[in-house]
């Protein structure tokens, strides 16, 4: 081996090693978009007899629509009443016939419309590639394919994309066509398939590899985002794109954690704060209400004085009456000053006690009061600088929080500490979200799995029959419906794709209750 050689090996394997030193022991993010990814088989048969067959890769951009290369469907535009196009997703057990809706042979792109369950969609990235940044090529090389396949059979058998990794090299033209240079080895077969950043957002459809001679190195081409967004608007194709940068999960949940310890801190001397202030205000409830207990012990006592001298003076005239010989007089007013006397003694035994609390309804603050009370509609509004955003749009949300934990009226969430959380396993989607509020910061959280179809399997088992938690002020079915989230939380990755931390405020034209 040559010294030139060597030196390139070297080069080479420092390469990798650093490539793959930068790259985030994190989330899945890549086998989340591969979820979406295909293999697009094409068959043309004439007079019975089959004369082209062709295969390439392509994604969902949405759940029943494949983006792919023109040239892997060119069969179907020379053959168009004799070619089978065959959708073969990476999960499941059946594959699916599809229909060219849209072709730009200019552009090297085709959208592909099929029937059948809904694959995960792709999300465009629109923010800036720079150049050094990793990238990875999801698809099925044709070169694995022959030396993996047994039978044609195998070439629609649903399997995982192979993955591989490189660099963005930087932005060309091939041919008119704005393209994207990259080191990930893609071979025939990758055409149509995706080019990610390192968060699983399509960058570019790759659709062309240079053939490496005498030692020199290989690149691949991917039509660009920027055509590939042409392609669609002019297809009238929605998409999902998103311009938020690649960030690491582990560093946002080291922050997040770094700072929920701040604000249990702060929120501990807000408490303390609080129940000072609740103190004092007690207090001067308390001495207020003594002294209204006093003064009006003091006035009933004054009365059962009054009464007590006013039935002796009804006693002395009734004596006076009784020598003069005035006898029915004398009985009136000795009767009445009796009267006066008894009710005097018995003002003076009832009188109010010095002994004294609250008075009933008395309002006194509490630290803790905020928690339990309804926040009503709030609008929460995506905080970036916390957030760890992959795939969403990060589209304010309108969130309707009642007493206990009842959101809309309708879905119930479990106590979690100071928080109140909810775990959603739909039925419809690969995404299981972890959605919760603190009543007190109004902070909103959703965290979110992308999970391929066992994932998803194991935690649809763990929550049981799909119905929803409903309302409930009943302790024990909130405790049961937070044991059922902790199964479900079980059966997780360790780590989430994506973690929304949203800001809420109440919304215009709403009060708190």
């Amino acid at each position: 081996m040559g010294a030139r050689t060597i030196a390139a090996a070297l080069r080479y394997l420092i390469a990798v090693t650093a490539l793959a030193l930068a790259w985030p022991a994190a989330a899945d993010d890549i086998s989340a978009t591969g979820r979406g990814v295909v293999r697009v088989v094409t068959i043309a048969v004439v007079d019975d007899e089959v004369v082209g067959f062709g295969h390439g890769s392509g994604f969902a951009i949405s759940p029943n629509r494949i983006v792919t290369n023109a040239h892997v469907v060119e069969l179907a535009e020379r053959y168009a009443d004799n070619v089978v196009i065959g959708i073969v997703p990476s999960e499941g057990d059946k594959s699916f016939q599809g229909k060219v809706i849209a072709y730009d042979p200019k552009r090297d792109l085709a959208l592909i419309q099929f029937d059948g369950p809904g694959l995960p969609a792709a999300t465009l990235f629109t923010g800036p590639v720079t150049e050094g940044d990793p990238v990875v090529a999801l698809g099925y090389p044709g070169n694995v394919d022959l030396a993996t396949a047994q039978s044609a059979a195998d070439y629609i058998k649903p399997t995982t994309p192979i993955r591989s990794q490189g660099v963005f090299s930087g932005r060309r033209a091939l041919e008119g066509t704005g393209v994207l240079l990259h080191t990930a080895n893609i071979a025939r077969g990758n055409s149509g398939g995706p080019l990610l950043d390192r968060c699983g957002r399509v960058i570019g459809v790759n659709s062309a590899v240079t053939q490496g001679q005498d030692g020199d190195a290989s690149f691949g081409f991917a039509i660009a985002d920027t055509e590939l967004a042409a392609f669609l608007q002019a297809a009238k194709q929605p998409y999902a794109s998103v311009g938020f940068p690649c960030t690491s999960i582990e560093d946002r949940l080291r922050s997040d954690s770094e700072a929920s310890a701040r604000a249990l801190a702060s929120a501990d001397t807000a408490r303390r704060d609080a129940a000072a202030k609740a103190a004092v205000a007690r207090e001067e409830a308390l001495a207020d209400a003594r002294a209204d207990a006093e003064a009006m012990r003091e006035n009933v006592m004054a009365l059962a004085v009054l009464m007590l001298v006013a039935g002796a003076l009804g006693l002395g005239i009734g004596g006076t009456l009784e020598l003069t010989g005035r006898r029915e007089p004398a009985l009136w007013a000795a009767g009445v000053g009796a009267v006066l006397i008894v009710g005097a003694v018995a003002v003076f035994l009832f009188r109010p006690s010095p002994r004294i609390g609250l008075p009933a309804g008395a309002a006194i603050p509490s630290a803790t009061l905020g928690a339990a009370q309804s926040a009503g509609r709030l609008v929460c509004t995506l905080v970036p600088d916390r957030s760890r955003v992959t795939v969403s749009s990060g589209n304010d949300i309108t969130l309707d929080w009642g007493k206990g934990g009842c959101v809309g009226g309708r879905t119930q969430f479990a106590e979690d500490g100071a928080r109140w959380t909810r775990v959603a396993v739909p039925d419809a989607e690969q995404t299981v979200s972890i959605l919760s509020f603190d009543p007190v910061s109004r902070d909103y959280t959703n965290t979110r799995y992308l999970l391929g179809a066992q994932g998803m399997a194991a935690a649809r088992a763990a929550r049981g029959d799909g119905k929803p938690a409903m309302c409930t002020a009943d302790p024990a079915a909130r405790a049961a419906l937070a044991a059922k989230q902790a199964a479900i939380r079980a059966v997780l990755p360790p780590l989430p794709n994506e973690k929304l931390v949203y800001t809420c405020s109440a919304a215009t034209g709403a009060a708190d209750s």
